[in-house]
């Protein structure tokens, strides 16, 4: 099975006035292609920290991270940036969803950074809302969607690019448990596509769902 992300002895340091924070330390995780991993661990575990890491959203105090073969540690920000559009999907607990955007503008959004031709957007992201199904709310603002159609507009934004892996950071957080169910149900059907899953979650419940748990504490995989 082709290896996707590698953390090799990954540590993450904040100073703090005159204290040095510890947010990650001595991480080492393999995740292959087509894996579905949840991270999971209490509040300042360190959970955000490796998967803002892993997501190339931040770099490494010390250590190695390689995504696909790459050590991306030696990366400008402008190539950590076509590297993030173009493997990785995102999804956040807020949702992160541009209110004065349509749900078809959201979803088009990340393709325009890749260069895609506008008529190509626009197809891709009404197939996208349709796949999660939003074709009735194409041209709905992110105010005018309940919680659980806005966590699918971010859903069908992070699958814009076809990227190898999603990232999903307290996917369910802001849901109810029925809506919850649904989205999770969207993660597993997306995973036997082939697409890895990442997903930070503090919910076991919803964490047993995934096929690997890698659980921390005070920044160390326990």
């Amino acid at each position: 099975m082709k290896e996707l992300i590698k953390l090799k002895g990954v540590c993450k340091f904040y100073q703090m006035g005159d204290s040095i924070i510890k947010a990650a330390h001595g991480i080492n995780v393999c995740i292959n292609a087509g894996d579905f991993v949840a991270i999971v661990g209490p509040s300042g575990s360190g959970k955000s920290t490796v998967m803002n890491l892993v997501g190339a959203l931040d770099l490494a105090s010390e250590g190695n991270i390689f995504l696909d073969g790459q050590d991306i540690e030696h990366l400008g920000e402008s190539e950590l940036a076509q590297i993030r559009g173009r493997k990785i999907g995102f999804i956040f607990q807020g949702f992160n969803l541009i209110p004065t955007l349509t749900a078809l503008e959201n979803v088009m959004l990340p393709m325009l950074f890749q260069k895609v031709e506008k008529k190509e957007r626009v197809k891709r992201a009404s197939d996208l809302l349709t796949q999660v199904g939003l074709d009735d709310r194409l041209h709905h603002l992110p105010g005018e969607l309940s919680g659980g159609q806005r966590q699918r507009v971010a859903i069908a934004r992070s699958l814009s690019n076809d990227p190898e892996v999603i990232l999903a950071d307290e996917p369910t957080g802001n849901l109810d448990s029925k809506t919850g169910k649904e989205i999770m149900k969207m993660f597993r059907e997306l995973n036997k596509t082939g697409k890895t899953i990442i997903m930070v979650t503090h919910d076991l419940e919803i964490a047993k769902q995934a096929k690997k748990i890698i659980s921390l504490k005070d920044g160390q995989i326990e």
